[in-house]
Formats: structure tokens, C-alpha cells, sequence
């Protein structure tokens, strides 16, 4: 499993979560190796988005799309993204409720998309 992370900053947190729901989410979606996606509006005009692929090729085809659909949706982020991608090496997932999970609510303000 492979992460890509991109940080952006935005004037418009709420336009482009707003956008990415209605057309970036069904196309990255529909990407060859596609796991999940989710975004965190972290505050501050800081906005980071997750993408996790099965292989490092589709992480990083990821990064292009995004970078495509940036182009086509001009004016919404400040500036190139920085990114971070790699494959995932250690990896627990819980369910809310369940001994060892924790469920922090209104932590980061953050959107699941």
C-alpha cells in the first residue's frame, strides 16, 4: 500500500472541498489501483489531501491527476502542492468503539471527501 500526501494552501477551503467532491473524488476514484482518498481542511488556508494506491506507480499516477485537475480548476490553491509519498510500512486500522482506537472529534476540522 502506498501513500500519496499533498499539503496546499487555499483562500477557499469550503469552494474546494466543494469541487473536489463533485469531480475530482469520482475520478481519482476510478483510478487503476484506487484504495481511498480523503481530504483535511486543517486550518489556517492549509488544506491536505490523502491518496492510497496499491502500487507506487498509481500513487504517484495520483499526484499527476491531481495536478491535472489543478489546471482545470485554476485559482483554487496558492502555489504548488508539497508532497510526500511512500508505501506504507506499518499499518493498524480499528473501528470507533473498539479497545486500542481512538476517535478525536473536531481535532483538525477535518472533511472526509
Amino acid at each position: 500500500m502506498y501513500f500519496s500526501i499533498r499539503q496546499y494552501r487555499t483562500n477557499s477551503a469550503d469552494e474546494l472541498t466543494r469541487r473536489v467532491k463533485e469531480s475530482f473524488v469520482p475520478l481519482i476514484s476510478q483510478a487503476p489501483g484506487f484504495i481511498s482518498y480523503h481530504c483535511i481542511n486543517a486550518g489556517d488556508g492549509m488544506y491536505v489531501s490523502v491518496s492510497v494506491f496499491d502500487t507506487q506507480a498509481h500513487a504517484e499516477e495520483s499526484n499527476q491527476m491531481a495536478a491535472e485537475w489543478l489546471k482545470k480548476n485554476d485559482g483554487l490553491v496558492l502555489g504548488p502542492p508539497n508532497i510526500t509519498a511512500g508505501e506504507v510500512v506499518v499499518h493498524k486500522s480499528g473501528r470507533p468503539g473498539e479497545k486500542g482506537s481512538r476517535v478525536r472529534r473536531g481535532a483538525a476540522r477535518g472533511a472526509h471527501v
